[in-house]
């Protein structure tokens, strides 16, 4: 995974401690209610596409051009579907990172779906009842993107 100009600057001088992001997930449905997923490169496992928004950028932005980067698919973002802070991550190189998800509902508006850079070992649509296996985090995002009810968020006191 390519990390951004901006967080390796960051990382200069802040090292390994715990930075704050902004994440973005876009799922993505074709006209026939397909969802559009990546294979990622780093874990083998089936993915929605998913980035770190780049200062001064707008989320909705962020989600379209993850998507296109990841999977050569144009899309647009109809409306916020999820917003959540996640749990803390450390990677192998030793770097900490927390980052608040915003997901968007996307509509496919062109392009082919294929594998577009590093970060994917395969990208395909899939059928909602022949999904391949997501983690938890994946299937809560598809679940509120198909969902026409408010966005979805939690509470400290829900937990």
């Amino acid at each position: 995974m390519a990390t951004p100009d901006f967080i390796r600057a960051i990382r200069a001088t802040a090292g390994h401690q715990l930075l704050y992001l902004p994440g973005v997930t876009a799922v993505v449905f074709d006209d026939a209610g397909r969802v559009l997923l990546g294979r990622r490169s780093d874990t083998g496992q089936w993915a929605v596409p998913a980035g770190i928004a780049e200062p001064g950028e707008q989320p909705a932005d962020v989600a379209t051009r993850e998507v296109f980067e990841e999977t050569g698919v144009e899309c647009v973002a109809e409306r916020v579907v999820l917003v959540e802070a996640l749990e803390p991550v450390t990677y192998p190189n030793g770097d900490t990172c927390q980052f608040m998800d915003m997901t968007f509902r996307c509509r496919a508006t062109g392009g082919e779906a294929h594998v577009n850079d590093d970060e994917s070992l395969e990208v395909a649509w899939f059928a909602l009842d022949a999904l391949p296996r997501l983690d938890e985090h994946a299937l809560l995002r598809i679940k509120q993107a198909q969902s026409e009810g408010p966005t979805w968020f939690e509470t400290m006191r829900e937990r």
